[in-house]
């Protein structure tokens, strides 16, 4: 069996692919090369190679030396964008595991480049990647995106790549963050002829302007799914915010979509304005507060494993931001929105939107 196995199902059926781990201490993964660093001032050779910075000696294991846990982890410097992987294939990534202070969650921008493209097909902050927005950890309990006590972000969309896979982060913070935890599982295996590439882009919008809609995805063309959606979501007035309908507008579609949904909790699997907070394997409103005062700030996932939005050429994808008024009116809401959409499609991809400037992603 080539390729990989998503399932208990399949998960007994033996393969030929070759299971290979990214961290700290082996940063390409290579058989036999775990745990080598030494406790020296001077760079491995491999560490040198990828760009990424060298810390010196790790004290803990000065009595133990090497083997012993010698760099566990790596410094981001202000400023810097380094590489956490770069591997040629074919194969796929399977699991990315990474933890960091959770202040830098907007500061920290996660990109991944697919067979040597020049613009990312990843771009979002690390935090609103992994479903926690608002530089605030949430514990998530979903399928693909988990997040766990205290801070242990997992990702589990499978990203194959044919020819070559490379993975940054970029620190835009003015201080050095040390401390950054990571592991990325892969397999070298063969993938098959209809496997597409993951996608994931960021969007803010504060506040949104008057009676338009929050764009969550648009010009994506090419075939593909759509597979899930994160929101972090600000109120700037009070009172129910959440009566907005989510839009998709497949293939052509111009003034309406082929499908339209019935309330904003209604998309993301609760009912009558959540009321308390949930995460569960496809959908959940992890974070939140249902009091619906001025500032609440609200967390919501939706992941479309089994029942993918599926696209020949185009797609566009909207929330509605609607709140009420007096005579029971629907108010259109100026509300602090970010989203971080999830899908897959053939390449090439169109060229994301400008992620914008530090000060654009503040959480303020």
């Amino acid at each position: 069996m080539a390729y990989f196995a998503q399932n208990l199902g399949s998960i007994s059926r033996l393969s030929d692919a070759k299971t290979r781990s990214i961290t700290a201490e082996n940063v390409y993964g290579e058989p036999g090369r775990g745990g080598m660093a030494e406790l020296s001032e001077e760079s491995q050779a491999e560490v040198a190679r990828l760009g990424q910075q060298w810390d010196g000696p790790n004290a803990a294991a000065r009595d133990l030396g090497r083997g012993w846990k010698v760099r566990p982890c790596i410094t981001l410097p202000a400023g810097s964008v380094t590489t956490l992987m770069d591997v040629d294939g074919p194969g796929v990534i399977q699991h990315i595991w990474i933890t960091v202070d959770e202040r830098r969650y907007r500061d920290l921008i996660l990109r991944v480049y697919w067979d040597n493209e020049s613009e990312p097909s990843v771009e979002a902050p690390l935090g609103d990647f992994f479903c926690c927005g608002f530089a605030k950890r949430a514990k998530v309990l979903s399928l693909p995106i988990n997040v766990n006590p205290s801070g242990g972000m997992n990702c589990y969309f499978p990203m194959p790549f044919r020819g070559h896979a490379r993975v940054t982060i970029e620190n835009r913070a003015p201080d050095a963050q040390g401390g950054f935890f990571y592991t990325i599982n892969y397999a070298l295996t063969e993938v098959p002829e209809d496997e597409g590439y993951f996608h994931a882009q960021f969007r803010r919008a504060n506040p949104l302007a008057y009676g338009e809609d929050f764009i969550i995805l648009d010009g994506v063309r090419g075939q593909g799914q759509f597979v899930g959606v994160y929101m972090a979501w600000q109120q700037n007035v009070a009172g129910w915010w959440g009566e907005g309908e989510i839009k998709f507008f497949l293939d052509g579609d111009d003034e309406f979509p082929t499908i339209c949904g019935t309330g904003t909790e209604d998309y993301f699997g609760g009912a009558w304005g959540f009321g308390e907070n949930f995460s569960a394997p496809f959908l959940g409103y992890p974070f939140g507060q249902p009091d619906f005062k001025v500032g609440n700030r609200h967390g919501l996932y939706r992941f479309h494993v089994m029942d993918p939005v599926r696209f020949a050429e185009s797609m566009r994808v909207t929330m509605q931001a609607i709140g009420w008024r007096s005579e029971g009116r629907y108010l259109p809401l100026q509300d602090d929105i970010a989203s971080v959409a999830y899908w897959y499609q053939r390449e090439p991809h169109a060229a994301f939107p400008t992620l914008g400037s530090r000060d654009d992603l503040e959480v303020i």
